[in-house]
């Protein structure tokens, strides 16, 4: 469902959008600033995504964990 909101641009680019949008074959201003506002949103994820990812392995990083296939392999395996 769309909702409906008003935004605010700057003028070279609203003639911008008004000369060009028919040429780059959109139907509508509101088509293309949808397509322009969908690309600039998937790669704001893309960014905030990669600063979580980040972040997640200098957590990682810090601390100290265990490996996992030296108590799986360890001495007392066999006693398992």
């Amino acid at each position: 469902m769309m909702i409906q909101t008003k935004i605010q641009i700057e003028p070279e680019d609203y003639e911008f959008i008004k000369k060009a949008y028919r040429k780059l074959r959109y139907r509508s201003l509101s088509e293309y600033v949808r397509d322009a506002l969908a690309a600039k949103i998937k790669s704001d994820r893309k960014v905030l995504r990669e600063k979580r990812r980040i972040a997640a392995m200098t957590m990682l990083d810090g601390t100290h964990h265990e490996n996992v296939f030296e108590s799986i392999e360890g001495e007392d395996f066999e006693k398992r």
